[in-house]
């Protein structure tokens, strides 16, 4: 499989999300996933702390006994996993989760440890500066940040410039073709400042794999039939069946599958690095594997941007939480 630079890493262009792991999935049912993942060129694995209450960890440690050089292991931090003394980016409570987590992964290093959430409470600068100290252990090879806006990918770029703490060199943040909001200058920021991007959610909690339809109740077993109605509905609503209803048409006509264009109209983007899809059985991360190959064309990204802006009054579409 293809590869891109994310920092001094090289990630697979298709990684593997691992929230499923600890959640959905025992550990079993986790080292068949991953052993498909690994058949499939998969190298790069994403999980946190967060997942599963860090059986995710636990069970992917697992299943990459014996592969630990061959993959990149990405992590992450911050939000609160336990009591009031859990969670946030101060210096104390990095050094007792990235611990938890070696642990839990069995492994002595991690690839790229990312802060998961922002933590107004705490000083980027020592944020950063504990990350680098981590980095310097050999604990860390790169880190990096989820859900930050422009101004705080720029505050953490402005801390680091002067070289005595370690730079983010990844940005990890929802987008799809249903939550178009890194667009909205997150995109370009990461572009201007040499940041990987590396989109998650990028199947919409499974509204862009073509299990539903418009006019038709959620399938039975799906990931937003089992949600309760109050958050289905950010994924599943009139403005987003009708967008994935003609997407769908749009494909068809093209002889190609709705998940085929969500994959590949992530991957067709320079600065997206690696699209991780997370999956709860073997034959969705082949399936996730070989979606990435449609080499849409100027006047397709013209309709996929038409598509996506009539149902939501010309702006870019976002799932509001």
């Amino acid at each position: 499989m293809e590869t891109r630079r994310l920092g001094e890493l090289s990630v697979s262009r298709i990684g593997l999300g691992c929230n499923n792991f600890g959640a959905k999935l025992d550990s079993r049912q986790t080292s068949s996933v991953v052993n498909a993942a690994l058949e499939s060129g998969i190298n790069f694995f994403d999980t946190a702390d967060l997942y599963g209450h860090g059986l995710s960890e636990e069970y992917l440690g697992r299943a990459l006994a014996g592969h630990r050089d061959k993959v990149i292991i990405a992590s992450k931090f911050a939000w609160q996993i336990g009591g009031n003394e859990t969670g946030g980016a101060s210096a104390r409570w990095i050094v007792r989760a990235i611990e938890d987590s070696l642990r839990r992964l069995d492994t002595d290093y991690i690839d790229l440890y990312q802060q998961h959430v922002p933590d107004d409470e705490t000083p980027i600068e020592e944020t950063l500066g504990t990350l680098s100290e981590l980095a310097a252990a050999g604990k860390v090879r790169e880190i990096g940040c989820s859900n930050f806006s422009v101004n705080q990918i720029e505050q953490a770029e402005k801390s680091a410039a002067d070289g005595k703490v370690g730079r983010f060199v990844s940005v990890q943040n929802h987008y799809s073709l249903l939550h178009r909001e890194p667009e909205e200058g997150v995109l370009d920021t990461c572009a201007s400042l040499d940041l990987a991007f590396v989109p998650f959610s990028p199947l919409a909690s499974g509204m862009l794999t073509g299990k539903y339809r418009r006019g038709e109740a959620s399938p039975a077993g799906t990931r937003i039939e089992a949600l309760a109605s109050k958050d289905a509905i950010r994924w599943r609503n009139d403005a987003h069946d009708k967008v994935v209803e003609e997407l769908r048409i749009f494909c068809a006509e093209r002889d190609h599958t709705l998940l085929e264009l969500a994959i590949s109209w992530l991957a067709r983007n320079p600065i997206v690095t690696s699209v991780i899809a997370g999956a709860t059985k073997p034959a969705q991360v082949r399936n996730n594997t070989s979606a990435a190959g449609w080499e849409l064309t100027t006047d397709d990204l013209a309709e996929i941007d038409r598509i996506t802006r009539s149902a939501s009054g010309g702006q870019l579409p976002r799932i509001n939480f």
